[in-house]
């Protein structure tokens, strides 16, 4: 598939995940195999008027070796995303998504994310506004409406692939759902009938057969995985072996470990030694999920400060599986 100008590597995508999808994640997914990646979302108000803010530094930040990047932005300002726009058309980023799936109750207050699922008009004039500003292609993530009285998906691509949208990715589940109960895949279907432009199917791709069967089911063009690729970047791996027809062997729990701490050296180099150990906390307790006598450990580190402290602890449970 492409999106705009751009071919696209076969596999699955990363969704864009605020705290998640930052610059080191979206290389270690890179090397696993991921097709492309998206950003952590961006207020573009919040940059056009503060680009060099740390928060902002980082989420612009794309390193090399990530593969085919794009930057999510956010917003409901006309002359704030064109501008946010303009001031990025330079950036090292591949393509600029449209954020209208955020259920965030602090976005939504805004007319922003999800909340603009209601208004198609709206939604029609920003997209085409960033599409004539950018340089690069415009995709747009959406959900399947509002609430469930109101699902209105197959409009809402419709208007666009109108307004000049590159590519969709559609999240099968209202606002109102946030990520609880089941994706309906049969809006992606729907969608992909409704539009000729690439649709990315999202929601519940937890496995490689997860991801075979929504192509299957709904004929979208690729897949992108959001939350099942934390502290497991391999599912990339499983599901690019899957789509070629090949085996694929799974990691080993010494091999997440080893895992674990590339991506706490990555996050240090980045972030420095407090705030990367403070943001792999939550790292270690995705890889280490489902080991045997891990609760222990996950605990522990939560309490540590320093790198040499956490590599030690991880060491020691290291021996305990050997």
């Amino acid at each position: 598939m492409r999106i705009g100008h751009i071919e696209m590597p076969e596999g699955a995508a990363l969704a864009p995940m605020a705290g998640i999808s930052d610059a080191v994640m979206r290389r270690l997914c890179h090397e696993m195999g991921c097709a492309w990646s998206v950003s952590e979302m961006l207020s573009a108000k919040g940059y056009v008027y503060a680009p060099d803010r740390r928060v902002h530094r980082e989420i612009t930040t794309c390193s090399q070796g990530s593969g085919i990047c794009g930057l999510q932005l956010f917003g409901r300002e006309e002359d704030m995303l064109v501008r946010a726009i303009e001031m990025l058309n330079s950036s090292p980023f591949d393509f600029f998504d449209f954020n209208m799936g955020c259920p965030a109750p602090k976005v939504v207050q805004n007319g922003e994310g999800s909340a603009l699922m209601k208004e198609p008009l709206t939604a029609y004039k920003l997209i085409k506004s960033m599409v004539k500003a950018a340089v690069k292609p415009v995709t747009v993530k959406i959900r399947a409406g509002w609430d469930r009285d109101s699902i209105n998906a197959v409009e809402i691509a419709k208007v666009c692939e109108d307004a000049g949208a590159s590519a969709l990715c559609v999240h099968p589940r209202t606002r109102d759902m946030y990520y609880s109960g089941l994706a309906d895949r049969g809006i992606i279907a729907d969608v992909k009938q409704a539009v000729g432009i690439p649709v990315i199917g999202n929601g519940d791709i937890k496995s490689a057969d997860d991801a075979l069967s929504m192509i299957a089911q709904t004929h979208c063009d690729a897949v992108m995985v959001a939350r099942a690729a934390q502290g497991n970047i391999w599912i990339f791996k499983e599901i690019l072996c899957a789509l070629r027809g090949e085996s694929y062997t799974p990691p080993t729990n010494i091999e997440k470990i080893e895992t674990l701490k590339r991506h706490a050296l990555m996050q240090i180099e980045a972030l420095g030694e407090y705030m990367g150990v403070m943001e792999m906390r939550k790292h270690v307790a995705w890889y280490l999920r489902g080991m045997p006598g891990s609760a222990t450990l996950r605990a522990s580190v939560n309490e540590l400060a320093n790198l040499e402290q956490v590599f030690q602890a991880l060491d020691d449970y290291a021996q305990t599986l050997i």
